[in-house]
């Protein structure tokens, strides 16, 4: 029987798994190298979407992601990390526009909603959007598309569990796993504590691959940098995840935007000393498409850059479940977190606690590479 579980990870999967453990009545030690959302989870574009993930698998999965945390959202008292704005997208090519069509087409097909706005229906929902920035049509629009605050997440889901009798340990690296007779029979730290356990949970993000090592598992990991711009407040109306084609972008409190193109990603490198440094015209470059976009923000500056690394599985798709060799040991390891996280975490809770979860849980197994 599983009574106590480790938890690897404190971004928006560990605090996701820790949460549905804890409500189940498991007792929980979730321990982070850092804080709380410090890795990945802190530097995230964070888009809650399913539009145009391929296998259906992996739509409806995400599908489910956004309808969790849609409950989750609803049932939280002051609750305030979840924005269901929607979801703005064109191109300025005909490839690009051959492209979103065909997405669209997806899909509907699929039973996901999303429809097809003139320049004049987009300005009425973004209305300080510059109207020569726009296509006369052609615009899609995924109306129950968002975005999540993930540290106010996270900080929502560790307390309610933390209050609830589960044991947080920050600052401290799983260093090792002993495993015998088939099974994880203790964690060790950094610190030189070791931790018994009936089962772990690996939540480690673009560092899962590491911990899978340590149980003997090869998890094949193909992460990439993305590279985020936060600007300074701006009295501007945004209230929708924007996709135009120099620059993407939605609000992040206090009249601050977040930035980012795909483009932007590549001029991230590591300098002399080991730090990763962002070219400074990149930089400029979406800046100017965001103003371009949104002429109300012309005075804003850059307050901070940000290099997250996206945890990215071999194959692209979620990695989650138990895995078979070594039935205690269970991965909650994606790119696509901020959508997944709430619905993907209770299945691989229940998993980890005995439930069957086969049918949800089958096109994501581990056991595939």
């Amino acid at each position: 029987m599983v009574e106590h579980v480790v938890v690897i990870g404190a971004g928006v999967y560990g605090a996701a798994v820790t949460a549905a453990l804890t409500r189940r009545g498991a007792r929980v030690t979730v321990v982070d190298a850092a804080a709380p959302a410090g890795g990945t989870s802190g530097a995230t574009f964070s888009w809650t979407n399913s539009c145009g993930k391929q296998p259906r698998p992996y739509h409806d999965l995400s599908v489910a992601g956004m309808a969790a945390h849609r409950r989750l959202a609803a049932e939280a008292p002051l609750s305030d990390w979840y924005h269901e704005g929607g979801n703005l997208e064109w191109a300025d090519d005909e490839a690009g526009r051959t492209k979103l069509r065909r997405k669209v087409d997806g899909v509907l097909d699929y039973g996901y909603e999303a429809r097809w706005l003139t320049r004049a229906q987009a300005l009425r929902l973004e209305p300080d959007m510059s109207p020569a920035e726009l296509p006369d049509d052609g615009i899609a629009y995924f109306p129950q598309e968002g975005w999540i605050e993930p540290a106010r997440l996270i900080g929502h889901l560790l307390s309610t569990s933390v209050v609830a009798g589960t044991e947080l340990v920050r600052d401290d690296a799983v260093t090792g796993l002993e495993v015998t007779d088939g099974l994880v029979r203790s964690v060790h730290l950094a610190s030189g504590r070791r931790i018994v356990t009936d089962a772990v949970v690996n939540c480690a993000g673009p560092g899962a691959d590491r911990v899978a090592g340590l149980a003997g598992l090869t998890l094949p990991m193909r992460n990439t940098r993305g590279v985020l711009v936060y600007t300074s407040p701006a009295a501007v109306a945004v209230s929708r995840v924007v996709h135009a084609p120099g620059v993407h972008l939605r609000p992040d409190g206090g009249g601050r935007l977040l930035l980012h193109t795909h483009e932007i990603d590549g001029a991230a490198h590591l300098d002399d000393r080991g730090r990763i440094t962002v070219d400074q015209p990149a930089i400029d470059t979406v800046l100017d498409a965001g103003r371009a976009l949104y002429p109300g923000l012309r005075d804003v500056v850059v307050e901070s850059v940000r290099v997250g690394e996206r945890p990215i599985p071999g194959d692209g798709l979620p990695v989650l479940g138990r895995a078979v060799d070594l039935p205690n040991f269970h991965f909650a390891v994606s790119h696509s977190g901020a959508t997944l996280s709430v619905h993907a975490g209770d299945l691989v809770a229940a998993e980890a606690l005995g439930e069957n979860q086969d049918d949800a849980l089958a096109a994501f197994r581990f056991e595939r590479f």
